[in-house]
């Protein structure tokens, strides 16, 4: 009987990991799935990822932020940021490096998803601008299309190069 709830407690913290990986992957599944047009359109991009960034950072805090081929809006530079106790989707003109719209988070999973890179950034000394600048310049030749705070100490830099993608995590603190 013992063994019986032993490894019962084993499955269990098992799927547990399992479901936190895959939720987790879901993530960078979904960015993954529109890499092929994401890859078409990154000549269009006049503004670098930092500097999206920058710009973005003038109404708070910037947590994360990524090209992206969205189904409703098309090509466009998202960033989400953090403004007290709440969080807006930040569009930056990806030509013109100014804002295009700001609108509070509404949906739960990336409220969810802010409240973990909010914490994950808690203790930074490193803005994910600087972040991404120091895995540009530590890899000539690519350019970032996406950075997520991944833990405390550090942020994941998607990187891309004619078509390839690399990802490097950047210390933070």
């Amino acid at each position: 009987m013992m063994m019986k709830k032993v490894v019962l407690g084993l499955l269990a913290v098992g799927a547990l990991a399992f479901t936190m990986s895959v939720a987790h992957a879901d993530s960078d599944f979904e960015y993954g799935k529109q890499m092929k047009d994401l890859v078409k359109m990154m000549p269009n991009a006049r503004v670098t990822l930092a500097d999206g960034i920058k710009t973005a950072s003038a109404g708070g805090k910037v947590i994360s932020a990524q090209y992206e081929v969205d189904e409703d809006n098309g090509f466009q530079l998202s960033t989400f940021v953090s403004k007290g106790a709440e969080v807006h989707e930040v569009i930056i003109d990806f030509e013109k490096n100014t804002v295009k719209s700001d609108e509070k988070l509404t949906d739960p999973d990336d409220i969810k998803d802010a409240g973990k890179q909010i914490a994950a950034l808690a203790n930074a000394k490193v803005t994910l601008d600087q972040a991404v600048a120091a895995a540009v310049k530590a890899n000539p030749g690519y350019e970032a299309i996406r950075v997520v705070p991944k833990a405390a100490d550090s942020a994941q830099v998607t990187l891309l190069k004619e078509g390839k993608t690399l990802k490097v995590d950047e210390k933070l603190n």
